[in-house]
């Protein structure tokens, strides 16, 4: 049985983040739950960004407390997912983006990853004092869908996300 656990990134973990990145843009694919991993090609600007945005000391404005995790295979220390918690929600979080992204790299999916990654997340989410979270995902994406239900997601309702022109189906997870 394989194990995996949550790693806070850093440096140590830079070779795997690049690799990570560019599957993803060889995919053509979202790099969702990446803290906009796709715009920094130099991983060490893309961690600075990251510790920025943990503290609320050098947080940009208009930004929220974001922490940010890797999901590492111990067996072999291959990134599989990524997955950023927001502690609290600015007005297109509370609309469309919800306390949490995640994503799972495109050659790893369909092994329950994105499941197991989101339930790992959640006691973290408790800690923060969060009594429910939103989570939420583009009508068409089954498997996220499947991913959030899994983990006792409750659906409240769609709404329509005017600038990418998606449908985003929004579910709350109560921690209590």
């Amino acid at each position: 049985m394989e194990t995996l656990k949550l790693v806070v990134p850093s440096i140590a973990y830079a070779d795997e983040i690049t690799a990570y990145r560019q599957e993803f843009l060889d995919a053509g694919d979202s790099m969702d739950g990446c803290a906009a991993l796709e715009d920094y090609p130099d991983i060490a600007d893309w961690l600075h960004k990251i510790q920025m945005h943990a503290n609320k000391d050098s947080l940009p404005e208009n930004r929220v407390l974001a922490t940010q995790f890797l999901y590492v295979r111990e067996e072999d220390n291959k990134l599989v997912g990524m997955i950023d918690v927001r502690h609290y929600f600015n007005d297109f979080l509370e609309r469309f983006g919800g306390h949490i992204g995640y994503s799972v790299r495109p050659s790893e999916r369909r092994r329950g990853y994105a499941t197991t990654m989101l339930h790992d997340c959640l006691p973290y989410c408790r800690q923060l004092g969060l009594a429910k979270v939103l989570i939420t995902c583009d009508a068409d994406n089954d498997g996220s869908r499947k991913t959030i239900l899994a983990n006792g997601g409750v659906y409240e309702s769609t709404v329509f996300e005017q600038k990418e022109k998606n449908q985003i189906e929004r579910y709350w997870i109560p921690l209590l």
